[in-house]
């Protein structure tokens, strides 16, 4: 069996060396070189032809972001983002994200951390998942024009006709550009979204997805009210829940237990919608790793709920999707280009 071929870069040749340990300890991987700047990976990838490139974020000469770019224009690989736990770390690896790269995993704040079992595990399987991913094309997301519109919060979730569950994970972030952004500022609707991503990136992602969006898109707070136009992204760490006081829906977050190994849970917030025993909910489960949301969209499904899943063929992992399909409970498979004109027409703008 042929092995999976990677190319490690870093300016750190401490952390090239630990990085091509930890690859280089499972049999399926192998490491064909390494690199200490984005213009020596780009170079190199050119004569290697790697599998998949696990590339830093910040380096001397050219960083990885720019490096990225330049990759995904010239000869699209998988990417693996080595971010810093930072702010300016989350920023940029959720700016890689959305130019292409397939994931990130996030260094410990010690590098003598970085050769733990935990580490090795979470580094090799993302590397065998990106080995198997389908590179989408590269759109440029220009910012909306954002309207201010003042909402009079103490009215309740006056004017919400309906309430979007959205789940996804691998290949999530990129994937939501494609969704948020085309949905029209007057929706009737508030959108509900995990997204697996460690605490500060959500936060990150939340203010991205705002800038290039005409709703309103933020990270999810405790006792939040549903308000239509708006769109609540779970922060890391954190269940979303949704409760109902009178005409008010309101998020709750807790840290209670992981579910299936994630919090947030797709299945969480889902369960906690079914639990209204509303009929206006829309489910939509996109690219991601495992199964997380099947069990969720199932029983959202037994509410009535009109579910949609993102179809093989645009996902960058179709894990998520597929065990909602199995399930039997989606009532349409499309394309991640017509989700967001699929939103807009159940809901009814």
């Amino acid at each position: 069996m042929k092995k999976i071929s990677v190319l490690v870069v870093d300016d750190s040749a401490f952390m090239r060396r630990v990085i091509t340990d930890i690859i280089e300890s499972e049999p399926q991987l192998k490491v064909v070189d390494t690199a200490k700047n984005g213009k020596e990976a780009i170079e190199k990838i050119k004569s290697v032809l790697p599998d998949v490139v696990t590339m830093d974020v910040e380096m001397p000469i050219m960083d990885g972001i720019t490096a990225l770019k330049e990759i995904m224009q010239e000869k699209p690989v998988p990417i693996i983002m080595l971010s810093s736990l930072t702010q300016e770390g989350a920023d940029a690896t959720v700016k890689a994200l959305s130019l292409g790269a397939v994931d990130f995993i996030t260094k410990p704040t010690s590098i003598f951390k970085m050769n733990t079992e935990d580490m090795k595990i979470h580094l090799i399987d993302k590397i065998k998942i990106a080995a198997k991913v389908k590179l989408q094309s590269q759109n440029t997301f220009l910012p909306q024009q954002k309207v201010t519109v003042v909402k009079n919060m103490s009215h309740g979730s006056l004017g919400l006709k309906k309430i979007i569950a959205i789940g996804t994970s691998t290949g999530g972030p990129r994937a939501l550009q494609e969704v948020l952004p085309y949905l029209p500022q007057n929706l009737p609707a508030s959108i509900l979204v995990v997204q697996h991503m460690p605490p500060g990136f959500t936060r990150s992602l939340a203010e991205r997805l705002n800038s290039i969006s005409q709703i309103h898109v933020k990270e999810a707070e405790d006792d939040d009210i549903l308000q239509p136009g708006y769109a609540y992204i779970a922060p890391g760490d954190h269940h979303l829940k949704v409760i109902k006081t009178g005409s008010t829906y309101r998020i709750r977050l807790t840290q209670e237990e992981p579910v299936s190994g994630h919090r947030p849970s797709v299945d969480m917030m889902m369960n906690s919608l079914a639990q209204l025993q509303i009929s206006n909910i829309m489910g939509v489960i996109m690219t991601g790793m495992g199964s997380d949301g099947a069990k969720g969209m199932k029983n959202l499904k037994n509410q009535k709920a009109y579910n949609i899943a993102q179809n093989e063929d645009t996902c960058v992992v179709y894990g998520m999707p597929k065990s909602a399909v199995n399930l039997g409970c989606i009532d349409e498979i499309i394309p991640l280009q017509e989700i967001a004109e699929k939103i807009t027409k159940v809901v009814g703008v």
